[in-house]
Order: C-alpha cells, then structure tokens, then sequence
C-alpha cells in the first residue's frame, strides 16, 4: 500500500486531453479517464489514500475508544454514567449523517474527514469494551489480584486487556470495510479527498457525467471497492469464528 505510487506506471496527475477516454491497452492497463490521466496509477495510489486513511482511522478509534472504555467499565459510577451518554448520543445517528455534518462544519479535505469519521467510529469500541470488562471484573481472579495489592492500573493491562484484544480486533477487521464505504461515500460527495489527488470514491464522482460513454469511469473504481470490502468481511468472519473456537475451548 505504501509502495503504490512507486509501481503505479504513470503519473496519476499528468493531464493528457489528447488521450482521453481511451480503452484498454498495453500502454494504459485500465485506459484512461476524461482527462487523459491513466486509471490503472490512479487506482493503485488512492489504494494508499483510501485504505490507508482506513487503517488510520481505525488505529485512532482504538486508541481512544480502548482506554475509555476500560476506565468506564472498570471505575463504572459517575464517570461511567457520563461516558455512557456520550457514547449513546453519538451512536443515537447514524455514522454517515454524523460525518457529514461534521465534514460540513470542519470543511472539505482527507484530514477533516478523518476527524470526522474517527469520532463516530471510536464510541463502537467503547461500548465493546465496557461490557467486556463489566462481564470480568467480578471474576474470582480479579478478586484475588486486588486481595494480593495489584493496582487497578496492573489489574486492567495485564487481566482485563487480554480477553478484551480478540474482541476488539474482530470488530475492528468487520469495521475495515464500512469505514472504506463510508470514506468513499463522502469523498464522492466532495467532503474528502479533492482533485485532482486519486481516491476511490472521488473517482466514482468523476465518472459519474461520463457513465453513459465510458462507464468504466465509474465501473472500476466500483468493482475494486467492492473486492476489497468483501475480503475484509471474509476475513472479519474467519477471524471471529477463530475466536469463538477459541473461547469455547478455554471454557471447557
């Protein structure tokens, strides 16, 4: 992914009008988009920009969302009580309505749209691991690290963290395609990446006047979304089918 633009085979930006909506070839893989630009390197580096802004946004949420979530169960009281109704305000919306305002009141741009999709995605996570640690720290083992001094701090990182992790990452592997959608969805909008910089969704846009002419504008860009969401479901499935096993055999 960070290789992108170093095996794209043409400049994504280079502006050719004299070769224009041409097909398939061997000099252009894919062809070329209404401005001469060859779709295969376009495609390839917002590959960069769309699922690295992916992982980012995922790295993110799980670095606010965990800590949160484990001082929240695990504390619970006032502090519980006030995080939950953030939370529960946030998720109240759907994640996309919440984006674009946020986007609308941010302004266009990738680093808005992080921001924006970050702060409706860190509060599944949240919640996630609130529960998982309301379910554990009654167990007997807590009991007995906090009868043998253990800081709640020690009882959370080295107790609590594990049975959390499995969790958490099989939701975030599931996440990985929705955030995808949900990025190309505002970028084709025009509340993400802004041309001429390549991105997924904002290609879909740009193809959008010419999909009766050269519907594969539109039709590549689509069917690469949809690969890529579908094997980041797939995976999600068998990872939390590996988990589930997993617990089963540690419950017996």
């Amino acid at each position: 992914m960070l290789a992108a633009p170093f095996l794209a085979p043409h400049d994504p930006l280079k502006v050719e009008m004299g070769q224009r909506l041409l097909p398939a070839s061997y000099t252009n893989w894919l062809g070329t988009d209404h401005m001469g630009r060859d779709i295969f390197s376009r495609l390839l580096v917002g590959t960069k920009t769309t699922v690295g802004a992916t992982f980012l946004i995922l790295a993110l949420s799980l670095l606010i969302g965990i800590p949160i979530g484990l001082i929240s169960g695990y504390i619970g009281g006032l502090t519980d009580r006030i995080l939950m109704r953030v939370v529960d305000a946030l998720l109240a919306f759907p994640d996309y309505i919440v984006a674009i305002v946020i986007c609308g009141l941010l302004g266009p741009g990738m680093s808005n749209l992080i921001i924006a999709v970050v702060i409706v995605k860190w509060v599944k996570y949240t919640r996630l691991v609130r529960g998982t640690v309301l379910s554990e720290k009654h167990s007997d083992y807590i009991a007995m690290a906090r009868v043998n001094g253990l800081t709640p701090l020690h009882i959370l990182r080295r107790h609590i963290l594990p049975h959390v992790i499995g969790n958490v990452l099989v939701l975030a592997t599931l996440d990985v395609g929705k955030t995808i959608v949900l990025i190309a969805s505002l970028s084709y909008i025009g509340l993400g990446t802004q041309p001429p910089n390549p991105e997924w969704g904002s290609m879909l846009n740009e193809g959008n006047a010419f999909f009766h002419s050269a519907p594969q504008l539109m039709i590549i860009p689509g069917i690469t979304i949809v690969i890529v969401v579908l094997f980041f479901n797939l995976f999600g499935d068998k990872l939390r089918d590996y988990f589930d096993v997993k617990n089963k055999q540690g419950g017996l």
